[in-house]
């Protein structure tokens, strides 16, 4: 099953804001023993991560995760405080995956920022319940550090001053949800309506043919006929223009550029 759009917005932080860290962190107190066997926070979290990702993250309950597990609502008490809490691990699991250990990192900033968007987009798709979350205020777990500890350790020779590469980071994040909220809710538009792309937009070419008839669109009416193909990466287009304009101040700052 694919994920359905939600009618409310999360908000990570919202929970108990200690006992999430001391659960992102493993320094808490551990249940000394459960009523169902092998029951861990990793099993939950992935319980509410599939469910999320089946079913949207309306779907995703206390109760809902308990009975796909086979147990009791209040046996998953006993390991995470409640939704708030649990929504905070699933952010941290999925937006943060364990890197490959042979990842190499000898490659410059611009292939950096390429990865981690390229990435990061990848995991918007994956989890497309991710742009239903509210992600202004994020909780930093050994992940989340982890992630950011290598992207910026690998940008630094840019030549920026700290509050700027930090911004660079901020910058492509931005980027990237922009572009899979488009690329999500294309998607979800063509599940709801039964149109593909090229569908909906068909119906609409003999109005659009008249319209430009008119000549009253002159720039649009010249445009060539490959404009609105679906072979054009938007996506990489943009990340590209991006990573060029970065440039430009790298050279101006006398950092290490990519193209000398």
């Amino acid at each position: 099953m694919t994920s359905r759009p939600a009618h409310s917005t999360e908000s990570s932080g919202s929970g108990d804001i200690a006992r999430t860290l001391e659960l992102l962190w493993d320094t808490g107190p551990r249940p000394s023993r459960g009523p169902k066997p092998g029951l861990t926070v990793d099993r939950i979290v992935d319980a509410a991560i599939r469910i999320a990702d089946g079913e949207g993250l309306d779907a995703v309950s206390m109760r809902r995760v308990a009975t796909d597990l086979g147990t009791g609502a209040m046996s998953l008490y006993r390991y995470v405080p409640g939704k708030a809490e649990l929504l905070d691990l699933m952010l941290d699991r999925v937006r943060f995956p364990d890197r490959p250990a042979a990842e190499a990192a000898t490659s410059g900033w611009r292939a950096a920022l390429e990865t981690a968007a390229r990435d990061a987009l990848a995991v918007h798709r994956r989890h497309p319940w991710l742009l239903r979350v509210n992600q202004s205020r994020p909780l930093l777990g050994p992940r989340a550090l982890a992630a950011l500890e290598h992207l910026l350790s690998r940008i630094r020779p840019m030549g920026l001053t700290d509050p700027e590469l930090v911004s660079t980071v901020v910058m492509i994040d931005g980027y990237v949800v922009g572009a899979a909220r488009t690329q999500v809710h294309q998607e979800e538009a063509a599940r709801s309506t039964g149109l593909s792309d090229a569908e909906f937009y068909g119906a609409q070419v003999p109005a659009l043919e008249k319209a430009m008839a008119t000549g009253a669109y002159p720039t649009l009416a010249s445009l060539s006929p490959d404009t609105f193909t679906a072979g054009f990466d938007h996506f990489e287009f943009g990340l590209g223009r991006i990573l060029d304009g970065l440039e430009v101040v790298v050279q101006q700052r006398g950092g290490a550029s990519e193209f000398t």
